[in-house]
């Protein structure tokens, strides 16, 4: 199983830096952040925007692989989006993880003027939006006419250095979403607070694999566990579940904290992706 480390850019850029760096020396495969532009609990929280930040760990991570878990579809035109997506995957070297959900922060679509359609709407934007972004980092030109998308003759060049694309990772947890992700992503990831939930997710993202003539076994499972490193009986309850997420067919936690980790509980998770 593979373990990676998160942490959101919701602090200063020097810790945020110190995070990446520590991370990286210390062996874990893949560093992220997030995509959000208030505070998950007080929007008054200051917060990094999630892709420029993720330019400056591309630079800074120079083994691990990167990504922002997740992308929200509503922020930015997938032909944007597919765009910042190639930039980093240069910048890195060819280490990027591309990840996208439907975005869910009312708050942040209300404050900044972005529509915030039904939740089967977002839904199907994601599955359009992929459509868009594989097609741009594929094709020379891409010609398209959809629901919430129009694109003539669009060019994205240059072309990602990972071939085809870099993977694709989708953020799910309800039906409809798993059902997307069954369609495009070679990863799948869910935030979870019980192994359960997540395993009853896994086995409708099975059903959705098969209902799409694809083989379940192609897409990556993988879970995100939060970690408030200021409750260390929390943390180690999460970290006691790795292994029950692992037994479920779990390939991949992403341990997300809530507080920068100190140095000795870092080195504890890190061991974790040794062991």
């Amino acid at each position: 199983m593979q373990v990676s480390a998160k942490l959101a850019p919701t602090f200063d850029y020097p810790v945020l830096e110190r995070f990446w760096r520590s991370a990286d020396e210390l062996g874990f495969p893949a560093v992220w952040n997030y995509d959000h532009f208030y505070g998950l609990v007080d929007p008054t929280t200051p917060t990094l925007e999630g892709w420029t930040s993720l330019s400056a760990m591309a630079v800074v991570v120079r083994r691990a692989r990167v990504g922002c878990l997740v992308s929200g579809v509503t922020y930015r035109n997938p032909a944007v989006l597919a765009k910042m997506a190639v930039t980093v995957d240069h910048i890195s070297g060819g280490r990027l993880d591309f990840g996208i959900g439907a975005g869910w922060h009312e708050d942040e679509h209300r404050g900044y003027g972005i529509d915030f359609p039904s939740p089967g709407e977002r839904v199907a934007m994601v599955d359009e939006a992929l459509t868009v972004i594989r097609r741009l980092w594929t094709e020379d030109t891409v010609d398209f006419d959809g629901r919430f998308y129009t694109l003539r003759g669009a060019r994205c060049d240059p072309k990602p250095l990972q071939q085809p694309h870099p993977p694709i990772v989708v953020g799910a947890s309800q039906p409809k979403m798993l059902a997307v992700a069954a369609r495009h992503a070679d990863e799948w990831n869910m935030p979870s607070t019980a192994p359960q939930d997540w395993a009853t997710a896994r086995d409708h993202l099975d059903r959705a694999c098969r209902d799409a003539g694809r083989d379940p076994s192609s897409i990556r499972r993988g879970v995100q566990l939060f970690l408030h490193p200021d409750q260390p009986e929390q943390v180690e309850a999460q970290l006691a579940a790795v292994a029950e997420y692992a037994n479920m067919g779990c390939e991949h936690v992403v341990l997300s904290f809530y507080q920068p980790p100190g140095a000795e509980l870092l080195q504890h998770c890190a061991e974790i992706t040794r062991g």
